[in-house]
């Protein structure tokens, strides 16, 4: 009798972009014909997420002993030994090769490592992902590689420079995810502001939002991922204040609230560059929400630093936060300063994340008694445009919008009372 054939599985680490890929990986080597496969997508950012890839390695080979191992990524650009040196890895590939058709085509030929220089690359690789597993939700890769050198940062040495996907490109994508069921697509990049300027004529973000909203009518929802308040352009902010299918979420790159440990992470932005750039976005569109990625206890930090790194979320009105407790990269500057202990660096850490928790609880409990309308993901779970996690009571389907009122807070999500469902 006939068997059916083990499945191809991608485990994936760290940010959006790596989402958007391992589809793509998971898409090529499908059509490759692979099976009993498993690709672990790992990322670099901190060594506890190096860590964390590692050990899902030795525990996927206990658990599936005859699968063909795969460790791509960041992590496996930058430090490709630390995985060649793992037993449990039958491969180890470059984020160049993990979007290869030839590299997933040839992998049993494959030299065991296979780790290309990323900072070589003149383009981005197109991502043609016709459907996401939940077909709500997409996103599309528009922007990768990194031309700053924050002294935190080991991402530019795992996805090189700097570069751009042509507009009309990104807005046939678009149009496939559209025309494919999709609600929502999110626009990614490791560093998405700096869309453009390696383009004909140099298009700024700002310019390639307008262009997806005119070009694709029937795109219901259109977010950012993560950006760089200091490098937003005068088209984006006007395009976030006048269009309502642009999310009014954005999720800033801002590290520090204290100028002197901003300066020593080589950021281009202050401390009163983003508390203005949040009261401007404000004052155009006063519904908004503000994430934020946050560092604690990065080198040579006093209380006083941390003080008014914790200060900022309240200044600035954050609601989504993301807390990195410090992490020295091998290479980095940042790892040749003087160091915070351990200790330190998880008390700050924790006193961030009780911070934005409280910060979160005060915007969830803020929308109670207001209409809302939510994107239905699974499980009767969506996301309002300000990306506010809720619940509906009754049924919802996926990829439905559900209108209704906020009766209350449960389990950190708004609970919905449905008014209306649109299809």
């Amino acid at each position: 009798m006939k068997t059916n054939p083990a499945p191809i599985d991608v485990v994936t680490f760290g940010c959006r972009l790596n989402a958007l890929e391992s589809e793509n990986v998971r898409a090529l080597a499908h059509a490759a014909g692979h099976d009993d496969l498993v690709v672990v997508n790992t990322c670099a950012v901190t060594a506890e997420a190096v860590r964390q890839a590692r050990q899902t390695i030795r525990r996927i080979r206990r658990e599936r002993p005859n699968a063909t191992i795969v460790a791509t990524g960041c992590a496996a650009q930058t430090e490709p030994g630390t995985f060649a040196d793992m037993p449990e890895v039958d491969h180890v590939a470059g984020n160049g090769e993990k979007v290869s058709p030839s590299f997933w085509q040839g992998l049993s030929l494959n030299e065991r490592v296979v780790v290309s220089d990323v900072m070589s690359l003149s383009e981005t690789a197109e991502h043609m992902v016709d459907a996401f597993s939940a077909r709500t939700r997409a996103f599309v890769e528009v922007q990768n590689g990194c031309d700053h050198r924050c002294t935190f940062c080991i991402i530019p040495y795992g996805r090189g420079p700097s570069r751009s996907v042509p507009m009309g490109r990104v807005v046939d994508q678009v149009k496939r995810l559209v025309d494919s069921g999709h609600a929502e697509v999110v626009l990614t990049g490791v560093d998405l502001t700096s869309y453009g300027p390696d383009l004909p004529g140099a298009p700024s973000l700002g310019d390639l939002v307008g262009r997806i909203l005119t070009h694709v009518p029937d795109l219901a929802r259109l977010r950012l991922s993560s950006i760089d308040s200091i490098e937003a352009d005068p088209a984006l902010l006007d395009v976030f204040a006048s269009e309502p299918r642009l999310m009014p979420h954005l999720h800033l790159s801002l590290q520090a609230g204290d100028d002197m440990i901003l300066k020593r992470m080589k950021r281009r932005h202050l401390r009163h560059h983003a508390v203005e750039f949040c009261a401007d976005v404000r004052a155009r569109r006063p519904e908004t929400t503000f994430g934020a990625d946050i560092i604690a206890g990065f080198p040579t930090e006093t209380e006083a630093m941390f003080e008014r790194t914790l200060a900022i979320i309240e200044d600035c009105g954050l609601s989504h936060v993301h807390v990195f407790p410090f992490s020295p990269r091998a290479g980095t500057p940042a790892a040749r300063m003087p160091q915070l202990s351990r200790q330190v660096v998880k008390a700050r850490a924790a006193r961030l994340r009780e911070a934005a928790e409280a910060a979160m609880a005060r915007t969830l409990a803020g929308a109670v008694g207001t209409e809302v309308e939510v994107l239905v993901e699974d499980d009767g779970r969506g996301r309002t445009p300000t990306y506010l996690p809720a619940r509906i009571d009754g049924p919802a389907l996926p990829g439905t919008f559900v209108t209704g009122r906020v009766d209350g807070v449960v389990d950190g999500s708004l609970s919905i009372r449905a008014l209306a469902e649109a299809a």
